[in-house]
């Protein structure tokens, strides 16, 4: 059975009552319960019998199943009529072109048809929609013998070409799930494959070659799987020239204003490969130009990605020494409703760090406490690596908080659970730091012995600071301010700044 209010769920509070509006305008009798149901799915968590019973006034399966089939088929209706009004409004009007003009060739009107699927192949091309452009040249070949004055040699060349580079996008469409397929599987533990070596492997058996014959959209596939990978690492310093360069490609694409939405998930991956790689003023300087293309179309993609914004400059803030303004724009979307459930995540643990710098931490337990899911469901949801940062995060914040009991339990459950996983991806620093988190933990006073700090420094294999990925040298922050009894605030920004 279709879960509905999974479905409801999804929409936001003005698409919910947008919902409501239509179902009434639809309604033809006035006893219908679809507009009932809808509020009672978004308002209570009822049991089918107890929704039965508001309904109705007893127990009717057989009517409260035919009720939600019904409004299911609303749904589809009105989520349809709702893409269609919020669809690229340029493919739909090409693909009207298509049809009025199939409509005057079959009535004889040859020279009329032909001058849409004209109109049609310009607008195409300026947009690079290959899809579209294959279904004129489709429909030019088609009815050709009707069209005395044709080229069609040059129409089939042009056909062949686009096929050619039809071929190319759906290609790279098929790497890309591909690859996103196999890193699913990685996040769940169900693969140890390296994802940079499967994306080299899998765009060379495509022939896909970078360059500016690929649509916006293609170029934006391959800058993501490429930050995907460098995710996996913990290392963004050897993909920033690569995204960079493959950016001036999309800086003066013939599509960049033609494909907003995907020209700002662009942006966002570069500021936040800058971000990670402690190259504050370059990420805030492509936060702006997100900012700018958000307001751009009557803004048609500012909701959508202004979590991701402010998510992403709260960041930015808290390590440039503005945490005050970084706490205050987190603490906006705590408990907010219709956040992507990612997003949400993130929201969280960002805070939950920026409240234990700011030695907030009653707020940062609090907060940490609607982490109540297993570390499966975690895994499934926001992936391991995500949940590998949280145990950490969490184990830190109770032996600060004292709560001996918990750290004992955490420890060995992220042994069991994490140790080898990291050893997969070669991430034994990550094992090796916490074994001298529980040092510290099971003997406070070691700290700042020259013993453990000679211990510390012969543990590491310790890389260039500015190729460092931001995330781990604030975990290191935690333990140096022990090792130095000094703020762990302050050790982290002296250590970014270094």
């Amino acid at each position: 059975m279709i879960n509905l209010k999974e479905v409801l769920s999804t929409f936001t509070e003005d698409k919910q009552q947008e919902l409501l509006s239509y179902l009434d305008k639809k309604n033809k009798r006035k006893d219908a319960k679809n507009i009932q149901l809808v509020k009672l799915l978004l308002s209570d968590r009822l049991s089918s019998t107890e929704i039965s019973d508001k309904l109705y006034g007893k127990q009717n399966k057989a009517a409260l199943h035919a009720l939600r089939k019904r409004l299911f088929q609303s749904l589809i209706d009105f989520t349809a009529n709702l893409s269609i009004k919020e669809e690229n409004s340029i493919d739909m009007k090409l693909i009207k072109y298509i049809l009025s003009a199939r409509n005057f060739l079959l009535k004889g009107q040859i020279k009329v048809g032909y001058q849409i699927l004209d109109k049609a192949i310009i607008i195409a091309n300026e947009y690079q929609l290959f899809t579209i452009l294959n279904e004129v040249y489709h429909t030019k070949i088609q009815f050709a013998h009707l069209n005395k004055d044709l080229n069609l040699e040059e129409i089939i060349s042009l056909f062949k070409q686009n096929q050619q580079q039809l071929l190319l996008e759906e290609n790279l469409n098929i790497a890309y799930a591909q690859i996103r397929k196999n890193l699913v599987e990685y996040q769940q533990n169900k693969s140890k494959l390296d994802i940079k070596q499967l994306i080299e492997k899998v765009l060379v058996n495509h022939n896909i070659i970078i360059s500016d014959s690929l649509s916006f959209k293609s170029l934006y596939q391959i800058i993501q799987i490429t930050s995907i990978s460098s995710a996996q690492k913990f290392d963004y310093h050897n993909i920033e020239s690569f995204i960079i360069e493959t950016y001036q490609i999309i800086k003066n694409h013939v599509s960049k204003d033609k494909q907003i939405n995907y020209h700002l998930e662009v942006l966002y991956l570069i500021s936040n490969v800058f971000f990670r790689n402690k190259k504050f003023n370059e990420s805030q300087k492509y936060l702006k130009l997100m900012l700018f293309y958000m307001n751009e179309d009557n803004k048609k993609y500012f909701k959508d990605y202004k979590p991701k914004y402010d998510l992403l400059l709260a960041l930015n803030l808290n390590y440039t020494k503005n945490q005050g303004k970084a706490i205050a724009l987190l603490e906006s979307y705590v408990d907010k409703k219709n956040i992507d459930l990612v997003a949400q995540l993130d929201f969280y643990l960002s805070l939950i760090v920026f409240y234990y710098q700011h030695k907030s931490l009653d707020k940062a337990r609090k907060l940490l406490s609607k982490f109540y899911h297993t570390d499966k469901w975690y895994i499934e949801k926001a992936g391991i690596v995500w949940t590998i940062k949280k145990n950490l995060i969490e184990i830190l914040l109770q032996i600060d908080l004292g709560n001996i009991d918990l750290v004992d339990s955490r420890l060995k459950s992220f042994k069991r659970n994490y140790f080898s996983n990291l050893t997969e991806i070669n991430q034994e620093r990550v094992i090796t730091y916490l074994k001298l988190v529980e040092i510290y933990y099971k003997n406070p006073d070691i700290a700042t012995s020259k013993d453990f700090h000679a211990k510390v420094e012969t543990s590491f294999n310790w890389i260039d600071t500015n190729k460092e990925d931001i995330f781990m040298m604030s975990f290191f922050a935690w333990l140096k301010a022990k090792m130095t009894k000094q703020d762990v605030y302050l050790v982290t920004l002296n250590l970014i700044n270094n």
